[in-house]
């Protein structure tokens, strides 16, 4: 992690975009396609960071059960799952230099939540990028919910990163994964003063979740979902809604987004936007932060570490190890 910035302290201003769009589901080419064209046009509106939704590239298979019962997996929900790791990407690999190359184009710091491919186990996670279009590190999501649990494996320690930039102090978790105050803890622990959380939630409790975080971290939140409607996936019985499809027209809404940006003092600085895909922007005054410290500093002044602490355990959790190669995971996929 980069340490050539003095962070709050400097209490600029930045101009951060939360995008607002869906994936070309099973079409990745044509999704990063798609994100570079929102990526332009964020920063023609001078946008310094810019959020996309969990699952951006290679998609959230919303709706879909992947032929999965207990104690029995389809023919049919086996190739889904081939189609979908297909439209992964290898971090490192060709789409990852892809956005690195889009961040540098913009000039931007650049959060992606991606499907990650690592062999035949995929990840829901994020990938950062800095304006010099270098690759900064990613998040796995360490707890899928619910059916999710059955496609994406689960993310470990060693990828809760908080990156030291010029424009505060990044980092990101996943949705749900939101909702565990253990991994907040940790990130505040680390000093995350802009807070991303791509999501699928377009619930309107979400927006409570947001602001509550903001809250407690005295940090900007940033949380990106997609707008999609069910003629952004493929028509049935390609791919199919199990339960709903019948009732579903080509425009239904599937995801309603409710993309927002939220203060260190829980105001709302842009959204939440429900109408349609949209680029949600806002300036973080990062002097907030230091304001809403003064009240509250959860890892600081307001904490009581002889009565409660927590312990991280940021180590790589890797299945095989060799005495050759201490702590490398061995494989032709690594």
């Amino acid at each position: 992690m980069s340490s050539d910035s003095s962070s709050a302290a400097a209490a600029a201003v930045v101009r951060a975009t939360v995008v607002q769009a869906s994936t070309v589901f099973y079409d990745t080419p044509a999704t990063l396609d798609k994100a570079e064209r929102l990526l332009a046009e964020a920063a023609l509106y001078g946008s310094q960071l810019v959020v996309f939704p969990e699952a951006f590239v290679g998609g959230y298979p919303r709706g879909s059960d992947f032929g999965v019962t207990i104690g029995n997996r389809t023919a049919k929900g086996k190739e889904e799952f081939r189609k979908y790791h297909a439209s992964a990407v290898d971090v490192p690999g060709p789409e990852v230099d892809q956005l690195a190359a889009m961040a540098g184009k913009y000039k931007v710091y650049l959060v992606m939540g991606v499907i990650e491919r690592d062999g035949y186990t995929l990840y829901c996670t994020v990938l950062f990028f800095d304006p010099q279009g270098r690759y900064l590190g990613k998040h796995r999501k360490v707890m899928p919910t619910a059916l999710e649990r059955v496609i994406w494996g689960f993310g470990d320690g060693s990828t809760i990163p908080v990156f030291d930039t010029p424009i505060g102090k990044i980092g990101a978790a996943i949705c749900w994964e939101n909702r565990m105050p253990l991994l907040r803890t940790a990130m505040y622990a680390k000093g995350v003063e802009i807070y991303c959380a791509p999501t699928a939630d377009a619930r309107d409790i979400w927006q409570a979740s947001m602001t509550h975080i903001a809250l407690e971290g005295g940090c900007f939140v940033l949380s990106a979902n997609q707008y999609c409607r069910r003629k952004d996936y493929p028509p049935p019985p390609e791919y199919v809604f199990a339960g709903t499809d019948d009732d579903l027209n080509p425009d239904s809404v599937i995801c309603a987004g409710g993309s927002v940006i939220i203060s260190p003092s829980g105001n709302v600085l842009a959204g939440p936007n429900y109408d349609g895909e949209a680029l949600i922007s806002a300036d973080l005054d990062l002097g907030e932060i230091v304001r809403a410290k003064f009240d509250f500093d959860v890892v600081g002044h307001y904490s009581r570490p002889e009565v409660l602490s927590l312990i991280v355990k940021d180590h790589p959790s890797n299945p095989v190890t060799f005495a050759s190669t201490p702590g490398k995971p061995e494989g032709p996929y690594k």
